[in-house]
């Protein structure tokens, strides 16, 4: 698997939608904001957490804002962050 090259972003700060930061890492960091961190925080670091490993990401720096987004759109954004970060 081709490892995070290079800084990327996906997605928008609009309501219901989340804003993805990926850049190379010696590790993996994820660090969140979001409207609904109380209630879905745990839930939304895990899923990034999900797609990361489906992708073979073992090393980046993931910052997530998230706007309220469903969890197909951050799944979806994730995605885009991590193509665009391999240079694919």
């Amino acid at each position: 698997m081709n490892p995070i090259i290079q800084k990327a972003t996906a997605g928008t700060m609009e309501s219901s939608d989340v804003y993805v930061e990926l850049e190379p890492c010696d590790s993996l960091e994820i660090a969140l904001e979001s409207v609904v961190e109380g209630q879905f925080g745990d839930a939304i670091r895990a899923s990034a957490r999900d797609v990361l490993r489906e992708l073979g990401v073992t090393a980046a720096r993931v910052r997530l804002i998230d706007r309220g987004a469903l969890d197909c759109v951050l799944r979806a954004r994730l995605e885009t962050a991590v193509m665009r970060a391999k240079g694919e």
